[in-house]
């Protein structure tokens, strides 16, 4: 194995480890790999397959909100296998943007990503729809990918330091970031997810009264996300 293509396979190491503002230091990264130079044919096709992978990944980081930040090593290659992982799942309905930054928010607040994936999936009715408004209730509608509604998304915004419009909560990007907000303010509380996850569903007070008539928070709701994320990720 030559020297040039170790040098690169270094740096490929080095950039999935970095912490950045998406946009700048990616570029920069980018632009220092494509720089590099091979001595032979093997070197030289690794280079080809590391631009277009870089090209791809570009690709994606356009489409996330503008000034949107990372935080944390973010493990790349881990991200984009996720979005994959969600876009074949969905039968290409949950777009690899929405999966990618749905891998960066999840990895930000310790939460699995399928987890809230199937959360998405259920809320949706296997639709994954960022436009879906739901059937009228006594406390109104509920809008878009994550299903929240007027009396939650206000607060939850303020907790995912994000601004507040109801119109907002039809953007993927938007709700994918306040619905992992939302699950990892319940988890905080509750320390256990079907708590956290039958809160989501009925809200806090109405979870309180399923566990007083059930004796356990297990819904249907909890149980079924739980399932379908350990099968998702025995794919």
């Amino acid at each position: 194995m030559n020297r040039s293509f170790l040098t690169m396979l270094a740096a490929t190491i080095f950039l999935i480890g970095t912490t950045f503002l998406l946009g700048s230091g990616y570029i920069e990264s980018k632009q220092e790999v494509s720089t590099l130079t091979s001595s032979d044919r093997k070197a030289g096709e690794s280079k080809t397959e590391l631009d277009e992978h870089f090209l791809s990944l570009e690709e994606e980081i356009n489409k996330l909100p503008e000034r949107y930040e990372v935080s944390g090593a973010v493990n790349w290659q881990e991200a984009e296998e996720t979005a994959a992982l969600l876009y074949e799942d969905s039968d290409g309905e949950f777009q690899k943007d929405w999966g990618l930054l749905l891998a960066l928010e999840a990895e930000k607040h310790d939460i699995s990503p399928l987890l809230v994936y199937e959360l998405l999936r259920v809320e949706t009715g296997d639709t994954f729809d960022p436009d879906l408004v739901g059937p009228e209730t006594k406390y109104g509608h509920a809008y878009g990918l994550a299903q929240f509604m007027e009396n939650t998304g206000p607060w939850i915004a303020e907790k995912a330091g994000l601004p507040y419009e109801r119109e907002l909560l039809f953007d993927p990007h938007y709700a994918i970031q306040l619905s992992v907000t939302y699950l990892d303010y319940l988890y905080e509380k509750y320390g256990d997810w079907d708590y956290a996850l039958t809160a989501y569903h009925r809200g806090m007070s109405g979870m309180e009264a399923y566990v007083e008539e059930n004796g356990d928070p297990a819904s249907w709701y909890a149980v079924e996300i739980q399932e379908e994320a350990e099968r998702t990720a025995s794919r």
